[in-house]
């Protein structure tokens, strides 16, 4: 029997079969390198981002090393001994405001009607006495001299006797139970008054919930003299150094506005001056004395704190440039001995040795000169 012969199609076929298995592995073997270079790809691109998240956070914790303030105790840092800032001209480092030619706005520095009223008030409020006169009534608001006796069931408790030593009240205060106040109302010296109460649940476990009855003995109101000449010449003609209550009301307007004027001129210099340099040194000391007081304050981000602690530091030392730029401009002198002198005759030695060691001589002298700087700064516009 003849061998089957293989016809020139079926070569033809398996040629093509076999052509095919080659490009379909060829195209294979491409996909899985461009999926290896894309997996590749990615892989770096992820490492790159992980390797530069670390060195961000690296970087900002040695940033954050890199300006940290450290808290500080030492005032005198960054002062000579006389209280100047070191290596600092005050002509150079200062444009100073134009401090003898102020125009102040008297609308502004002038005292206030509300404000002497209050003064004297205050003033009255502490002379104050027992009025015992019987037709007074008492109001709200009024302070009054009781003695007392509670009782439970007719039983005294214990907390509940004034004892006779005669307790003052301000009507409204909320300082006794429930309305125990309010019930004294419209009765007078002299009166005995039976005032009854129900002690709230959240008092005592002795007496929370229950009713108490108060056996109550007016003995008078606290009342504030009158300003009037008399007064006047009887309580504060030596301490004050007036005679009459005009007198007295004139010197209250005058150092309200000796207030005010300093707050004024004490605002415009420093705003109206111009600091071209900061002395870093001090900077940083009065940054460290910022950042112990702050200590125990909570801070979310700490660059942002040590931006605003900047901010805050150097706002302090453009007024204390600005104080000594004045004091040697107006030509001021201080003598440091003398006035140490002085502070130890009116407080005594261990006062001055105390705050010597607590703020060293250099920060005492530098407060001296300043507010010798304001003082003289007022006078040029009394």
């Amino acid at each position: 029997m003849a061998a089957k012969k293989t016809s020139k199609v079926d070569e033809n076929t398996d040629v093509s079969k076999s052509k095919a298995k080659r490009e379909a592995r060829r195209k294979q073997v491409e996909k899985e390198k461009r999926r290896k270079r894309v997996s590749s790809i990615v892989w770096k691109i992820v490492t790159a981002v992980i390797v530069l998240a670390v060195v961000a956070v690296v970087g900002r914790q040695l940033y954050i090393l890199s300006i940290r303030t450290t808290p500080g105790t030492d005032y005198s840092a960054g002062l000579t001994e006389d209280g100047k800032i070191e290596n600092t001209d005050m002509g150079t480092a200062v444009a100073l405001a134009d401090y003898k030619n102020i125009s102040v706005p008297e609308d502004e520095v002038a005292a206030t009607a509300e404000e002497v009223d209050e003064k004297i008030n205050t003033t009255l409020e502490s002379y104050k006495e027992l009025n015992t006169d019987t037709n007074l009534v008492i109001a709200d608001g009024d302070e009054v001299n009781i003695d007392y006796v509670g009782t439970v069931d007719g039983v005294e408790f214990e907390g509940g006797n004034s004892g006779g030593a005669g307790d003052d009240l301000v009507i409204g205060s909320g300082s006794f139970v429930d309305d125990f106040e309010q019930q004294l109302i419209g009765h007078k010296p002299g009166e005995e008054v039976t005032v009854d109460v129900t002690f709230p649940e959240d008092y005592d476990e002795e007496m929370a919930g229950k009713d108490a009855s108060f056996a109550v003995t007016i003995h008078g109101i606290q009342k504030a003299p009158e300003l009037t000449d008399e007064f006047v010449a009887e309580n504060l003609a030596e301490t004050e150094e007036v005679s009459t209550a005009a007198e007295y009301r004139a010197k209250v307007e005058k150092e309200f506005r000796e207030e005010h004027l300093r707050e004024y001129l004490m605002n415009y210099v420093v705003e109206n001056s111009t600091v071209n340099s900061y002395p870093k040194r001090y900077v940083k000391a009065v940054k460290s004395l910022l950042k112990n007081g702050d200590q125990g304050m909570e801070i979310d981000d700490e660059i942002e704190y040590e931006k605003e602690l900047t901010q805050r530091a150097e706002e302090s030392v453009k007024e204390t440039m600005v104080y000594q730029a004045i004091f040697e401009d107006a030509g001021l002198v201080f003598d440091a001995e003398t006035r140490f002198a002085e502070m130890a005759e009116e407080s005594g030695e261990e006062y001055v040795d105390s705050i010597k060691e607590r703020y060293g001589v250099p920060y005492l002298a530098q407060s001296e000169k300043r507010q010798m700087a304001v003082e003289y700064l007022v006078d040029l516009y009394q």
